[in-house]
């Protein structure tokens, strides 16, 4: 039976800020890095929960999201496989933009359209802009063209499919045989977009999904990686307090 645990990262220093991150690479908040161990402790408290194999974005936040997590649950030595298909949204020229400054300038209706609509992209990032990401060392392998300026969750969901049917399936099937778990530790517009393909989320509501920071989301299928059962682990009420607190972040 495949199964498949999804973390968003803990706390960023930019969302403790209340500021659009995107691809932008920014460390985890002191709250974050508490966020990520609590995670690893619930990873740890299930018994016939066997992970082995990792999957991150190449973002620090995510990476050490994943670090913190497994030291917690004494699998820090697990096999690491990295994509920049697992990145955040791109949040083109919102990128570093205080979001109740942005709702204040453009209004709710408009700030809405931008961060939660399926298929609306924010104003592109400018082009040589100092924030672009296009001679990051970490994207030196990538196409250029792959390279976003503005990205809407549409686009999420199409760089995210290809790793997933391609890598991620790969690894669900082989370690299903054994008994093994495959997580994966990104973000939240690519975790929304991984669960859209997995649970066959309609347009309209995968837009209106709130995942919380740093509580695992843990998936089982069969397979034909049909989903049986999905859960947050630990207190259900606490990740729903966590998912609210996503949603509160524009004010």
């Amino acid at each position: 039976m495949p199964d498949l645990i999804l973390i968003r990262h803990g706390q960023s220093v930019w969302n403790e800020r209340n500021l659009f991150t995107g691809w932008q690479d920014v460390d985890l908040s002191e709250q974050g890095e508490r966020e990520a161990r609590d995670a690893g402790l619930l990873l740890g408290a299930e018994k016939d929960l066997d992970l082995r194999i990792l999957h991150t974005s190449v973002l620090t936040r995510a990476i050490r999201t994943a670090e913190l997590a497994l030291h917690a649950a004494q699998r820090s030595w697990l096999p690491v496989r990295r994509s920049w298909r697992l990145n955040e949204r791109h949040y083109g020229d919102l990128t570093g933009k205080d979001k109740k400054e942005t709702a204040e300038i453009f209004g709710m209706e408009q700030l809405k359209l931008w961060r939660r609509s399926y298929d609306v992209q924010p104003p592109p990032m400018p082009e040589g802009d100092p924030r672009s990401s296009a001679h990051d060392p970490r994207y030196r392998d990538v196409p250029s063209e792959y390279i976003p300026r503005t990205e809407c969750l549409k686009d999420v969901v199409a760089r995210v499919t290809p790793y997933f049917s391609d890598v991620i399936v790969e690894d669900l099937r082989r370690e299903a045989v054994s008994g093994g778990a495959v997580l994966v530790v990104a973000h939240g517009n690519s975790l929304r977009a991984l669960r859209k393909v997995l649970q066959n989320i309609d347009d309209a509501e995968i837009a209106e999904l709130e995942i919380p920071t740093g509580i695992p989301y843990r998936i089982k299928m069969d397979n034909e990686l049909n989903v049986i059962t999905a859960t947050y682990l630990g207190d259900p009420l606490a990740a729903a307090a966590a998912a609210e607190a996503v949603a509160r972040q524009a004010g």
